[in-house]
């Protein structure tokens, strides 16, 4: 069961199985505001595999929906939009305001390398817990990009392999990972942990990065079936 913090009280909140509403309140049209967006869309995959329903309500501003497109983030609905029987609300540091409990997300800061990929930026940001400021700057998102080529190549690898199963004790590890406060970079360690391991079939690494990337969204299979 996913648990949050909430941030107004700084108390556990265990999330129940019913239709959830996500709502998100953008700080600003900058990175910062695409950061809490990312943040809530990651929310709404992790309860969504949890078998939660999620409904995911911002009115962002066109041109950083434009950007939340680019990473892949989920289309919203209109703020006015009704349903879920609990409420969790994203915002950024200090601004978490409403119904509901609060999840907050720490701004982001630095100079951007403008030509970076959406996917790129999407794990430069994850790569922070959410509370946590982020700098991003030209290195920063060079390095993301790099690994994540090194990635998808090692999975278009791995496809290749006989299929076999997530260990059970990884998928554990995952699962615990982000069900405990929405804990990506912990799911990050994970992934780079059964990369270098020895008693891991390749076949299975395939399958436990395809399994973890339901909720990262970094399209780690996009390589597959791609010349060599």
């Amino acid at each position: 069961m996913l648990r949050i913090t909430d941030a107004r009280t700084g108390e556990p909140v265990d999330v129940r199985r019913a239709l959830t509403r996500v709502h998100v309140h953008v700080p600003s049209d900058d990175t910062w505001g695409l950061r809490v967006l990312l943040v809530a869309d990651v929310l709404a995959r992790a309860l969504d595999m949890g078998g939660v329903p999620a409904l995911l309500v911002a009115d962002p501003p066109a041109a950083l929906r434009g950007r939340a497109d680019d990473l892949g983030i989920r289309p919203t609905e209109a703020a006015g939009a009704g349903g879920g029987r609990q409420v969790l609300r994203v915002a950024g540091t200090g601004e978490t305001t409403g119904e509901g409990v609060g999840v907050e997300v720490a701004p982001v800061t630095g100079p951007e390398a403008p030509a970076a990929s959406g996917t790129a930026l999407r794990l430069a940001l994850l790569r922070e817990p959410r509370r946590t400021p982020v700098a991003l700057d030209a290195p920063a998102l060079a390095e993301a990009d790099e690994t994540l080529g090194a990635w998808r190549k090692a999975v278009a690898g791995w496809a290749t392999r006989p299929s076999k199963p997530v260990p059970e004790d990884v998928r554990e590890a995952l699962r615990t990972a982000w069900e405990d406060d929405l804990d990506v970079p912990a799911v990050l360690t994970v992934l780079r942990a059964v990369e270098r391991a020895d008693d891991v079939p390749d076949g299975a690494r395939f399958e436990t990065f395809a399994y973890a990337d339901r909720l990262l969204g970094l399209e780690l299979t996009r390589e597959i079936g791609a010349p060599a």
